[in-house]
This record gives structure tokens, sequence and C-alpha cells, in this order.
């Protein structure tokens, strides 16, 4: 599905959220495709981002379908907007054994407050991707002056 942003400058807007979300820092995840209304969020496996098992913990599953669905909706936010995560649901269907993860996030159906998107993680070995997690969120559009 192909949309239409309704600021001119959501990719810098887009940018700059990303840079100041400090656990995405932490994880070293990393924006590697943004079009309006789909952002892919990338993030290399390391040994503290894994569980008892040697899998990709569970929490930085969430964490990146979570970011790259609202950074997916936060390409047609107006101009100046923030985003907020009101609710989720994600679904882990495999282990996240890869070298990487790779989130995909894009909206299903954008409005005014509320935007529903959607997010899947594949995990990433040697170009074989390999679907881990599914996901659907609504984030909620946020005036320019909220926290």
């Amino acid at each position: 599905m192909s949309f239409e942003p309704r600021s001119p400058d959501f990719e810098a807007t887009v940018r700059a959220t990303f840079a100041g979300q400090a656990f995405m820092q932490l994880i070293g995840a990393d924006i590697s495709r943004l079009v309006p209304g789909e952002l892919d969020l990338i993030c290399a496996r390391r040994p503290d981002l894994t569980q008892q098992h040697g899998y990709f913990h569970a929490g930085v599953t969430s964490a990146i379908a979570d970011s790259a669905a609202g950074l997916a909706a936060l390409t047609l936010f107006d101009s100046g907007s923030g985003v907020l995560t009101t609710e989720y649901k994600i679904n882990l269907v495999a282990p996240g054994d890869g070298d990487q993860l790779i989130a995909r996030g894009w909206v299903i159906r954008p409005g005014r407050t509320l935007t529903v998107c959607k997010s899947d993680v594949f995990a990433n070995n040697d170009s074989c991707e390999t679907l881990i997690a599914t996901g659907l969120f609504t984030m909620m559009q946020l005036a320019a002056t909220s926290h």
C-alpha cells in the first residue's frame, strides 16, 4: 500500500525521533529502510542481547518490532508530531536464531489520532530470513508540545 506523508520533512523527523531513543542506541539498532508508511530496523547479534539458550531475547525482538511500527506510523503524521504506542500484541513464532534481526514495520490504516500498524521480525543468517515474530500495533499521534 502506498501512502503520502502529511509532512515534507517526515524523514528528518523520523531520524531525529529514532536518534532520541536511547534504548535503540543501547542495543545497536539502526534504520535500514525508510519510506512513507514503512520502516525497517536492523539489529546485529551480540552476546548481551541473547537469553539463556543463545537466541535473541524476546525483549529485543519486541522492542525493535514496536519501534519499527511506531516510526512507520510517524512517517505519516503531521509535521512536529510525536508517536506513542497505545497497544500491541506480538506473537513469537520461532526462536531468534540469527546474525541479525530485521524488523519491518508498516502502516495498515492511518488515522488522525490513532494509526494501526503491523511489524514482522526476521532472523537473518547469511541472507536467509526466518520469521520469528509478528505483531499488531496501535500508535497515537502526539501534538508537538507533548512529551
